[in-house]
């Protein structure tokens, strides 16, 4: 419960609401896993859960992707470098990247959710010789909402991976697919009966790309979706984040299609 504080190395922008807070974790760097999150403290404000945005095979430097939509998140965006941001972690369950070696990979992203798929993509590039074809399925609002577009447009000229980028609505230099993401599942090259699935965006859009991959032949237990709701403690302490049988700061926020479809449905859960 006993935070760390690491002094900010930069903040800058990534959409209109959206930017990234680089830490300095100091000379014993920070190690973590793909899809793991940490409690960021605002001095006087209180925390929030962040996923980690960054190369775990890079523990120099911590980045955390947010979108400022409350008071914690919107002060971090006025972080200016040496100011001290506090942290807990890594905590939870993180994307099972050694269950989808020698397999295909489908990463399903919806707006901000590229960012906690982003270091499972980075460990899946860096060790591109241990998994089948990749691809990657992007959906946000806007072209103005694209994530780490410059870092997109390089793993789109790749040869050895898929990106299928869609927007839900189009402006006039926009020449790329519109429509929801889960209308790119059928034309991403992967084999439905050894493929894993890593999804992560709006609840609802999750759960109709789970139904559609399921619905290709992905075995449910094989596709797997990050929730990320209401974590208050990170330790399964406060209750706050109870998500049926489940805390999802601790038994998950990586959690399978296979343990979630029968509460996704339930409007109370």
């Amino acid at each position: 419960m006993v935070p760390r504080f690491m002094p900010v190395l930069d903040v800058w922008d990534d959409t209109d609401d959206t930017f990234t807070v680089e830490l300095d974790p100091g000379p014993a760097g920070f190690s973590f896993r793909p899809g793991q999150f940490n409690m960021l403290y605002v001095f006087g404000l209180g925390e929030v859960p962040i996923s980690i945005s960054g190369d775990p095979a890079t523990s120099g430097r911590l980045l955390h992707t947010i979108r400022g939509v409350g008071p914690v998140t919107s002060a971090m965006r006025d972080l200016a470098k040496g100011d001290l941001v506090g942290v807990r972690g890594p905590f939870g369950v993180p994307w099972p990247v050694g269950l989808a070696s020698s397999r295909d990979v489908v990463f399903v992203a919806g707006g901000i959710g590229l960012a906690p798929l982003r270091p499972a993509l980075y460990h899946v590039l860096n060790h591109r010789e241990e998994y089948e074809r990749v691809s990657l399925l992007y959906g946000v609002r806007s072209p103005h909402d694209l994530l780490f577009e410059d870092e997109v447009t390089e793993w789109r000229g790749r040869f050895d991976m898929a990106v299928r980028v869609t927007v839900d609505t189009a402006d006039r230099k926009w020449r790329g697919s519109v429509g929801v993401v889960t209308k790119l599942i059928p034309r991403a090259p992967f084999d439905p009966h050894n493929a894993v699935a890593f999804i992560c965006g709006p609840e609802i859009m999750m759960q109709f790309a789970a139904e559609e991959l399921a619905k290709s032949g992905v075995r449910a237990g094989r596709i797997h979706l990050s929730m990320e709701r209401n974590m208050k403690c990170g330790i399964g302490l406060c209750g706050h984040c109870q998500f049926g049988k489940d805390f999802i700061c601790k038994d998950g926020p990586v959690f399978t299609y296979e343990a979630l479809h029968s509460r996704l449905d339930v409007r109370e859960v």
